[in-house]
């Protein structure tokens, strides 16, 4: 689901394991916690850079539904949404 989302619906997923064990026992879930919140905190800070906003008409200002982003260097289009 994650790649079909990044590739058609420019949404970007991710998925976190914080551990090798998949079903940690509730006893350590607060260590899990403590030794990855920093990390996880860093991440969530990274969540605004980049390029955001709307693709609008140079004369009238409209919005354009569609429109192809072409970034040099990077080898995956983004279209806009409505």
């Amino acid at each position: 689901m994650q790649d079909y989302n990044y590739v058609w619906a420019n949404c970007f997923e991710i998925t976190l394991e914080l551990s090798c064990c998949k079903y940690p026992p509730t006893s350590e879930l607060q260590q899990e916690w403590e030794n990855n919140r920093d990390s996880l905190l860093a991440f969530i800070e990274q969540v605004h850079i980049g390029v955001k906003g709307f693709v609008r008409d140079a004369v009238t200002g409209a919005g354009l539904e569609n429109a192809t982003i072409v970034v040099a260097g990077i080898a995956h289009n983004i279209t806009a949404g409505k």
